[in-house]
Order: C-alpha cells, then structure tokens, then sequence
C-alpha cells in the first residue's frame, strides 16, 4: 500500500504528524501483513521565507503579529509535541527556507523511502532542536552524509538547481489538492487524512482504509 505524506521540514505539526503517522503505518503493517510504502512530498507553507539566520521566534512574531502570538502557538506544538517524545527548542531555532532541504529529499528518494524518511528526520532535528541552518547547504550536506548518502553529491546537487522543478511540481499537486494543514496524507492516491492526529486515530483510520482497500481489490479482481 503506497502513501504520500505531504509536509514541510520548517513545519513543526509536519514534524509531529509524520511522525505519529509512521509509527501508526508500522503497527498497522504489523497487524495486517501488508507493507507500507511512505513517501514525503514538499509543500512549504511559507515558499518566500527567507534563509536569514536569524531567530525563528523574531521571524514568527513578525508574520503573526506579536511575540505573544508566536509563544502561545509554540506552547501548543511543544506540548503535542512532548507527549509524542520529541522536545522541540524554539529559543535555539533558525529561520530558514525549506526549499533546497526538499531538492535534497526529492533526491534521497530516490535511494529509497526509508532512507528519505531518515534524512527528513535528521534535518527535523537540526531545525526544531539542535538549532541549526537548514537553509545551509553545508548543514544540509552533512546530515545527508549521516543517513548514507554521497556527501560530495549532496554538495554538487545544492550547489547547482536540480530537483527544482520536482519541488515545485509537488507543491502545485498539493495546491490542487486544497491543503490547508500539514501533514497531509494520501493513501493509494484515494484516501485522504489531513492535519495532526493522535497515534491510534491513525492507526484506526490507515486499518479502515486498509480494509476498503482491499475490498477495492477484491471487486476489481
């Protein structure tokens, strides 16, 4: 069973939701013997935020209005957050443009979903808690060289525009598909879940879908 998880690696509800969603995927694969093939896809909520290096909380305030607006949306994710094992640090995170992060994704694909999905996560990481610049090349390099991939490769890639047109051809089959919240998710190109769940409420909707999938098949056999 094939799913596409549209998200964005500046989005925390994206770092939250793909997680639970793939632990969900797992347990369901588990239970019902059938293989889960997740695949991310790039929609950035904010394409024109710009890679400046400078705090993500000042960037935050200045797009919602106010410093307070900014914390109580960060009280909200960090405790959903939490209770999903991952503890964010917005005091040490950088505003950064998540478009040559995506090229590099789009690209480690290609290796495989497993190693995309590693490597999405290593640069969740270095974005909401390590307080690195993953609008650096040099950082986004690097942490590709983590997961396995050729670091001198990764570095000619973002030296140069390709995967450009993939990413923005992703964010356009979202755009055509009306997302409004992150992560997004789309089984068998049929099925859609969108925005943040609970653990079991993905695991309780991917075995429904599963079921109806199955029947499909069944009839169409």
């Amino acid at each position: 069973m094939k799913v596409q998880i549209f998200a964005d690696i500046t989005d925390p509800w994206s770092y939250v939701g793909s997680t639970r969603f793939e632990r969900a995927a797992a347990m369901v694969s588990i239970l019902t013997g059938e293989p889960i093939e997740l695949t991310l896809r790039a929609f950035q909520l904010e394409p024109d935020e710009p890679s400046s290096g400078r705090p993500l909380m000042d960037a935050m305030a200045e797009r919602l209005g106010g410093l307070d607006k900014a914390e109580f949306i960060n009280v909200q994710v960090t405790a959903g957050a939490r209770i999903t094992g991952i503890d964010l640090n917005f005091d040490e995170a950088i505003q950064a443009n998540s478009f040559d992060a995506w090229r590099l994704l789009t690209w480690a694909d290609e290796d495989g979903p497993g190693v995309q999905r590693d490597l999405a996560h290593q640069l969740w990481r270095a974005h909401f808690l390590e307080g690195a610049d993953i609008g650096d090349p040099f950082v986004l390099a690097t942490r590709a060289a983590l997961v396995g991939l050729e670091l001198e490769t990764a570095e000619a890639l973002l030296a140069s525009t390709e995967y450009s047109d993939e990413v923005r051809m992703q964010v356009e089959t979202g755009k055509g598909l009306g997302i409004k919240q992150l992560p997004y998710v789309v089984v068998e190109n049929t099925w859609k879940l969108e925005g943040v769940h609970s653990q079991n409420d993905y695991v309780q909707a991917l075995s429904r879908i599963y079921e109806e999938w199955k029947a499909d098949e069944s009839d169409v056999g």
